[in-house]
Parts: C-alpha cells; sequence; structure tokens
C-alpha cells in the first residue's frame, strides 16, 4: 500500500520531510476495523511537524504516517461490531498513554493531565495518510455518505464543536452576538456553528476578497476586514487566528464568554497586563481554551456539518490532490481555505 510518511530532515535542520512510500499493509486485530483510506484534510498542525518535525515517532522509528484529519471507507469489520463493510469512518486523533491519567481513563482524553498521550499523525503514532489503516472501533465515529468528500471536515469540527460545548455553559445571553477571530477552516467552522445557534455572526481576517469572504458572507454573516472599530459587545467570542488575543479580549461582552481555539496562542507578540485581565474577569466574563476532542465532539460535529448546506460544505475545500500530488497540499495562502490529499474515490463526492 501507499502512505505518506514524514520523517526527521537533514542533520541541523528543524524541517522535516514527507514521502509516498510503499508499505506492508496492516493485519487487523481484535477490536480493529480495517479501513480503505479515502482523504486526509491538511492543516496548520501538519505545516508545523514539517518545519519542526514531529517530537516522537511510532515505536523507536524514524518516520510516521501522516494525517490526523481523516475520512476513510471501512473494509472489514469484527465480528457482533456495529460497524459493517461499506460504512464511512472518521477516526478520533489522541489515544490514552499505557498508564491513563483519571481524565483519560474516564474518556475525557482531551483533557490529558500527564501529557503522555500519542496522537494519530501528530505525536508518537502513525495517521490515516495511508491507503489502508487500522482503527480501534472504540474511536471510529460513522460518516454519513450524504457529506461526500466534506466529511473529511468532521475532525476539524470537532475542535470548534468543544469551543461551543463550553461556550453554551457560559454564554448568559445565547441569541446575541458571536465574533470569530480568524477565517481559517477552523474559524469558518466555528462560525457555522454560531450561525446554526442563532447569533448574530461576525467574521475578522486580513484579507479583502477571496474564497473567505465568500463563505462568511454565504453563512448570512457579516465580514471585517481588520478587527479595529470593533466594539465590546459580542456574548460568544471565538479566537481562532492565534494573533488577536487583545482584540478578542476587548470585543467580549459583560457576563459574555470567550474561548480560544487550538495552538498558535503563545507566540502572540501583543500583551495583556494582569490588571486588564482580571478586570475583565471581574465584569463576569468568561476566558477558557480548548485543544483536541473526544467522542462526542465527534458526534456534535458530525450532525452540525449535516445540518450545513452541502454546497457550502464543498466551497471549504478549496483544493483537492490527489496523493501522488501530495508536494503541492502543505502550501497556503489567501485563496486556500482547506487542502484536502484524496487516497481513493468517493461515490458520492
Amino acid at each position: 500500500m501507499r502512505a505518506l510518511t514524514i520523517r526527521a530532515g537533514a542533520p541541523h535542520s528543524e524541517a522535516a520531510e514527507v514521502s509516498l512510500d510503499e508499505l506492508a499493509e496492516p493485519t487487523p486485530g481484535p477490536g480493529d476495523l480495517l479501513v480503505d483510506g479515502v482523504a486526509i484534510g491538511v492543516c496548520g498542525t501538519d505545516r508545523w511537524l514539517l518545519s519542526r518535525s514531529p517530537r516522537s515517532f511510532p515505536g523507536g522509528r524514524d518516520r510516521m504516517i501522516i494525517g490526523h484529519e481523516s475520512l476513510g471507507r471501512v473494509r472489514q469489520a469484527p465480528a457482533g461490531s456495529s460497524f459493517t463493510a461499506g460504512d464511512f469512518v472518521a477516526g478520533l486523533v489522541r489515544r490514552p498513554d499505557p498508564v491513563p491519567c483519571k481524565c483519560c481513563a474516564a474518556g475525557e482524553l482531551d483533557i490529558c493531565q500527564n501529557g503522555t498521550y500519542t496522537e494519530r499523525g501528530v505525536v508518537g503514532a502513525d495517521g490515516y495518510g495511508a491507503e489502508v489503516y487500522l482503527l480501534d472501533q472504540d474511536y471510529a465515529v460513522t460518516v454519513s455518505p450524504q457529506l461526500g468528500l466534506a466529511g473529511v471536515l468532521v475532525e476539524p469540527t470537532s475542535i470548534v464543536a468543544k469551543a461551543w460545548e463550553v461556550l453554551d455553559l457560559s454564554v448568559r445571553w445565547p441569541d446575541g452576538r458571536a465574533l470569530i477571530l480568524g477565517a481559517g477552516p477552523i474559524g469558518l467552522l466555528a462560525a457555522l456553528l454560531a450561525q446554526q445557534r442563532g447569533y448574530e455572526v461576525h467574521v475578522v481576517d486580513q484579507v479583502a476578497d477571496g474564497p473567505k469572504v465568500a463563505q462568511v458572507k454565504a453563512l448570512g454573516a457579516t465580514y471585517h476586514q481588520g478587527a479595529d472599530g470593533l466594539d465590546g459587545s459580542f456574548e460568544a467570542v471565538v479566537e481562532c487566528s492565534g494573533e488577536l488575543v487583545r482584540d478578542a479580549i476587548n470585543a467580549t461582552a459583560r457576563g459574555g464568554a470567550l474561548c480560544f481555539v487550538a495552538g498558535g496562542h503563545r507566540a502572540v507578540g501583543n500583551t495583556i497586563e494582569l490588571a486588564a485581565l482580571s478586570g475583565g474577569l471581574v465584569g463576569n466574563r468568561t476566558y477558557t481554551g480548548v485543544v483536541s476532542s473526544n467522542h462526542r465532539h465527534f458526534e456534535a460535529a458530525h450532525t452540525a456539518l449535516l445540518g450545513a448546506d452541502r454546497g457550502w460544505l464543498e466551497d471549504m475545500l478549496t483544493r483537492v490532490v490527489p496523493a501522488q500530488e501530495y508536494a503541492t497540499a502543505f502550501a497556503g495562502g489567501p485563496d486556500v481555505i482547506k487542502t484536502v490529499i484524496q487516497l481513493a474515490d468517493h461515490p458520492g463526492a
């Protein structure tokens, strides 16, 4: 089978290298689904891995199969499984360590306390970027064929589903205004879930036009080029850019809630005075952040995607490339929302 693998680059270089390799097909064990890979999504985490190299490889090997945003089709399922051959599935990313912390033991893998988890295609475990792979059925979520190739969006949507799970508990006026900072895939999906909740949705990014702006407007949301002029009247704020921390805090209304999503925020250049931060909290605001997701977030994501316009979801996939053209898949740009590497044809795509 063919698989996309990543390995550390040349000595004294932080950059890693990706190649399309021939590997032996895996043999399923008890509880394993044997899955034919359909597609993987490319995101900022994958680009970060290329620039920095994974911090650990599986089993002491020198390479790892990439791909954590997955869409596959079951070829073989164990006897008595709830899955059957032909089912489309997405795989959860995180797995607990052999001696799990209390959160992992309770199924809350996304809140691992000891940090010794593995993540498929990211940390210490092979990902889903292969023509054939194994997936423990306990970490699989059924994907409706109605979604077509957009089923690959289940994993990134699960991250914002988790963000909204937190916000839903914190926002005191859930019929108000929502602000999404960043119009990349995560930001647009966060806007979709805000729109589905009935918020008046506003989205901030840097571009003047192009597919990101078109996606915002297609949702019926308001697009802002830059955060200048935004006031502190947004009941729900989701910061997805990794850069607009001060703007996100200033935009959060009294009694509102702000959620920082995924990575990037450690490198922000602007600083926040502790007095201003604590003053905001005293104003009955809630500030929180999320990374990773678990089974219920995948299920919530799948439900949200099924409730979205199919054409809007397809327009999210601005670049779809076959596996042999993988080298073109990792470049970003203002006209790129989501790049998908297609491993096999999807009959519903």
